[in-house]
């Protein structure tokens, strides 16, 4: 299609429009974090570092980066098991109501946080509460891996709609078992396909606050949660910008990693 060269300006104009809306605020957070003023006042007097030191002194944050670890890996870990086995079953195998089941695994990241949250809180007060299981980190781990299994479940997806299952079949009849063609042929075919799913999944819990707000318990606090709690104290400003942004720099690590694994330059695309 060709565009006249006013055309390409204005494109170009509007995306870069787009773009400022979306990471200007976020470099003003990093800007923030380094500002010597506690009330974050702009322009900046100047530039320093005494923040990012009290907030590596901060217990509460460290309390709750590590809470927000733990419940990532432990989403993460649900969602490459369902998601993959939901993935096989769905693109290697034809039943009745495969296309109900990847409706009903995809659905969870469609619906509204604030939905979700509710009736999870209300399914987990209706059967783990007369079990003696209050709401916990299991109870967020499991919230989170509703929504993280969708994106290793169409990770996985789209990389066996790309690759064939006659290289199982051939291993196969060359004498392999099923387990063995699977660690030597499908596991290397899935490799890319599954670290990056694992790596969004953990992002998306990582930042998760919604679902969080409805499924933790009164003493568990994600890192997402301490930044909204202490968004509205004076004295906590400064130590807020400075978590946000190293919030902002560990999302986008995994995120670009997983973008990489998934481009296609791996696994199945030199086969």
């Amino acid at each position: 299609m060709h565009l006249t060269r006013r055309a390409r300006v204005a494109l170009r104009c509007a995306a870069c429009l787009g773009f400022a809306v979306i990471y200007v605020p976020l470099l003003l957070v990093l800007v923030n974090s380094l500002n010597p003023d506690r009330s974050a006042s702009w322009p900046p007097p100047g530039l320093t570092g005494h923040w990012w030191s009290v907030a590596g002194h901060s217990q509460g944050a460290r309390d709750a980066l590590w809470v927000s670890v733990k419940a990532g890996v432990g989403a993460t870990v649900i969602a490459l098991l369902l998601g993959t086995l939901a993935a096989f079953a769905v693109a290697r195998y034809r039943f009745f109501g495969r296309d109900v089941i990847s409706f009903v695994v995809v659905l969870p990241i469609a619906l509204p946080g604030i939905v979700t949250g509710i009736a999870l809180n209300s399914a987990f007060g209706t059967v783990l509460e007369p079990l003696g299981v209050g709401l916990g980190l299991f109870t967020v781990v499991v919230g989170h891996a509703t929504f993280c299994v969708v994106v290793v479940f169409n990770n996985v997806a789209a990389r066996l709609r790309r690759t064939t299952g006659s290289y199982e079949e051939a291993a196969q009849d060359l004498g392999a078992h099923t387990f063995r063609a699977f660690a030597d042929i499908t596991f290397p075919l899935m490799r890319s396909a599954l670290l990056a799913g694992g790596l969004l999944a953990f992002a998306l819990s990582f930042d998760e606050i919604v679902v969080t707000t409805f499924t933790a318990g009164p003493g568990v606090r994600t890192l997402p949660i301490w930044i909204f709690e202490n968004m509205t104290r004076p004295q906590q400003a400064p130590v807020v910008s400075v978590v946000a942004a190293v919030l902002v720099l560990l999302s986008v690590v995994p995120v670009y990693v997983a973008q990489r694994l998934s481009s296609g330059t791996t696994g199945a695309g030199r086969v």
